[in-house]
């Protein structure tokens, strides 16, 4: 059996402890529309200040149609980013700010292997370590370059890589604030938890920012 990478163990999983699984819900994820082609915004209204994120339906349509199914559904109002690991990411999009976790729907084929890398900025889709189709409700947002979460063998789910469906073009800053942050144990969570909720109070479609960031989508050939 192929060693598991132990960054991903200790960082990334479990996604939601046994003790603290969202319950499911069985409706299927609608297929993206033909006509989506073009970068979709979100605005993510926090606590700390607004985060723009720039959605790339073309390279992750399957990913990008499941992260809007849940924000135009209202799901991410009101959630937390319940995981800060300074050096590496911060992880939010399942919890209430008590932790208790939010239904999901039927998670999503892993789309990792797109061409879009895990470096600074970028979102990507959270999931299981050990099932690659797992992906949720729940994203990340790169505040490093981290190329080790990029899909290296798609036969094993602990290299399939994290599907990158977005990036920051605002509010990185808000971001690198959020990096800071004190944390600690709480709820089914044993570390990693901020001690004063970093809370997603609106999450929205919006305009592309009058200023975008010069860098095209990260990408990656492979």
């Amino acid at each position: 059996m192929r060693p598991i990478p132990l960054l991903l163990v200790l960082l990334l999983a479990p996604l939601l402890p046994l003790s603290a699984t969202a319950a499911p819900v069985t409706t299927a994820v609608n297929p993206p529309s033909a006509a989506t082609t073009a970068s979709v915004y979100v605005a993510l209204d926090t606590n700390l200040g607004r985060v723009v994120i720039e959605l790339d339906p073309v390279r992750a349509p399957l990913t990008v149609a499941n992260f809007l199914g849940y924000l135009d559904a209202g799901h991410y109002n009101g959630t937390v980013f319940h995981r800060v690991v300074p050096h590496l990411l911060v992880q939010g999009g399942g919890f209430t700010p008590d932790l208790q976790p939010k239904p999901e729907r039927a998670p999503v084929i892993n789309e990792a292997g797109n061409g879009l890398s895990n470096l600074r900025g970028s979102v990507a889709a959270a999931r299981r370590p050990d099932t690659a189709d797992s992906a949720g409700a729940q994203f990340f947002i790169n505040v490093v370059d981290n190329p080790q979460f990029d899909r290296s063998d798609a036969s094993d789910p602990f290299t399939a890589g994290y599907a990158v469906f977005g990036r920051v073009v605002a509010g990185m800053d808000v971001i690198d604030r959020m990096r800071e942050v004190e944390t600690g144990p709480a709820g089914p969570f044993p570390s990693r938890v901020p001690r004063t909720p970093i809370v997603i109070e609106r999450a929205a479609r919006t305009e592309a920012p009058a200023v975008l960031p010069p860098a095209p989508m990260p990408r990656v050939d492979r």
